[in-house]
């Protein structure tokens, strides 16, 4: 059993922080410069969904939204809008996640990219309604399908390398939550 004390909740916490800032930092790198035809996944939402399917405890929705929100700012996104609908689809999953605990990897695959397509439609119906440019679907259909198929390789990174965990039956005692 994973040891859950107050610190490594904290300690947790702050490296999904860290982990968020190492990713927003990459993204604004001048790599390319030219435009893109393609585009790779949004790690952003894939590990945010991951810890949030996993240990719920250590993804608070101020957090995420403080996090996103700063992201929609720096990647000069329309404010608040991806961070709002994240924040909506992750508290949805971990109402979810006592539920997923028990079920195979596959469900879990299943309903986390359920999530990412929930929040590239509503994304997209928002920027429509209000008539603010966007990106073409293409790009935008890509880039969901790359976080889909990058979540298995995030949910095995944020399991082994991070120490995140799906939450076992007693784990949630130690922290006062309910499992």
């Amino acid at each position: 059993m994973t040891e859950n004390t107050p610190a490594r909740l904290w300690l947790m916490r702050a490296g999904y922080v860290a982990l968020g800032l190492m990713v927003i930092f990459f993204q604004l790198l001048p790599l390319e410069t030219l435009p893109r035809r393609f585009t790779g996944p949004d790690l952003m939402i894939a590990f945010t969904f991951a810890w949030a399917v996993r240990r719920p405890d250590y993804v608070p929705a101020l957090l995420v939204a403080g996090l996103m929100l700063m992201t929609d700012l720096l990647l000069q996104r329309p404010p608040g809008l991806l961070a709002v609908l994240i924040v909506l689809t992750t508290q949805a999953l971990k109402r979810r996640a006592p539920g997923l605990r028990d079920q195979t990897f596959a469900v879990e695959w299943l309903v986390v990219s359920l999530a990412a397509l929930f929040v590239m439609l509503g994304n997209r119906l928002i920027l429509a309604v209000l008539l603010i440019p966007q990106a073409p679907m293409g790009l935008t259909l890509i880039q969901t399908a790359m976080t889909v198929l990058t979540y298995p390789l995030v949910a095995a990174l944020t399991a082994y390398a991070f120490g995140v965990q799906k939450l076992q039956p007693g784990d949630a005692d130690v922290i006062g939550g309910k499992a």
